[in-house]
């Protein structure tokens, strides 16, 4: 798709607004009018995009790495593709490697894995297993809409309570709350931690970048009915991307804090693969006048990367949230009121709300 072309229009309730070609494949498809189909009537909206969802039969089911980038070891994905359609979404291209697009496919053809329970019964159950804690939602959203129906997380949590073997779950969606009677034991002996990913306090904005996950308040809301129940919680503010939800990173942290969180993260924007052109026809159906900024297509050729950085750099709580050069280890700061506070070492991009932002501190 070249660049400059009219960007498509939005997909109602879905995120990206094209699939790109898959770029495993030696040739690409376009559509043209030969003449010989009847004409089209642009007026009328195009037949809704319904999701389906695959068995995929895993032979294992624990990820793991050894990334210093990265703070945990293991993880579990109970499905492939999320239908939360988040544009931003740094796991779309691994649509690929199904061969499907990273693109509306990623958002609409889904992969669950119902075998998740019983390959981690297994995996635990091995003589030289080494336990250490296990992340979920690390690439696609445990609870995403069809958790729900299939349940697969609440089973692999249930596997986990037996073994008491330690977890965390990031999730966009309200849906946790169901598995708080799970949650909450494992909390109480120090194993389960959740934290919520909100991005924006703007339901306008949340709905265009998240169309179908839980909006922003109602992502409040379980942080606090997950904080009652003696679980302990955080909030990600991720990914922050300047000029779009930049200036509601004090917002997010003061209304979270307020609602029980008492850690957070945040990560600026990544645009992998074919995530960076889903993005520039996003921005450029939805926020065009701010394509161009953002993405710092200037006479100086600057990098996207850059240009966030840039944008972030001067912030007070970016000063405070930054992480440190490699040489030096992760830290993990504990913030007072006055934007003061001791230095421990921890993981990286994390702070302790121990009260709330004020004064710009």
């Amino acid at each position: 798709m070249v660049p400059h072309d009219p960007p498509p229009p939005p997909v109602k309730g879905r995120g990206a607004t094209f699939n790109p070609a898959n770029r495993f494949r030696r040739d690409e498809r376009e559509r043209v009018d030969d003449g010989w189909q009847p004409p089209v009537d642009d007026e009328e909206p195009p037949p809704p995009l319904r999701t389906s969802v695959t068995i995929q039969r895993a032979r294992t089911i624990i990820m793991r790495n050894d990334s210093p980038d990265v703070p945990f070891t293991q993880s579990i994905n109970p499905y492939q593709g999320c239908e939360h359609g988040c544009i931003y979404c740094y796991a779309r291209p691994s649509h690929a490697y199904l061969d499907l697009s990273p693109g509306l496919d990623f958002e609409t053809k889904l992969y669950a894995k119902p075998d998740a329970a019983q390959l981690l019964r297994a995996a635990l159950a091995k003589p030289g297993y080494r336990c250490d804690p296990i992340a979920l939602g690390t690439n696609t959203d445990p609870y995403q809409p069809i958790e729900r129906e299939w349940k697969i997380t609440r089973s692999v949590l249930e596997v986990l309570a037996e073994h008491a073997h330690p977890f965390s779950i990031v999730t966009k969606s309200a849906l946790v709350e169901r598995d708080i009677d799970i949650i909450a034991p494992m909390a109480a002996q120090r194993m389960a931690r959740v934290y919520l990913s909100i991005t924006s306090l703007d339901s306008e904005l949340a709905r265009k970048m998240e169309p179908r996950a839980a909006a922003p308040h109602r992502r409040l809301l379980a942080l606090r009915r997950l904080a009652d129940a003696g679980i302990p919680v955080g909030v990600m503010v991720a990914p922050i991307i300047p000029q779009l939800n930049d200036r509601d990173l004090e917002a997010i942290l003061e209304a979270a804090f307020a609602h029980g969180a008492r850690e957070a993260g945040w990560v600026l924007l990544r645009l992998p693969r074919e995530v960076a052109p889903l993005f520039r026809q996003w921005l450029d159906a939805h926020y065009p006048e701010r394509a161009a900024h953002l993405l710092h297509e200037d006479a100086r050729g600057g990098t996207v990367r850059g240009a966030l950085r840039e944008a972030v750099r001067d912030r007070p709580q970016a000063r405070r949230l930054r992480p440190r050069p490699r040489s030096r280890p992760p830290r993990y700061v504990t913030v007072s009121a006055t934007g003061r506070g001791s230095a421990r070492l921890r993981r990286p991009r994390l702070v302790v709300l121990t009260s709330p932002v004020v004064d710009g501190a």
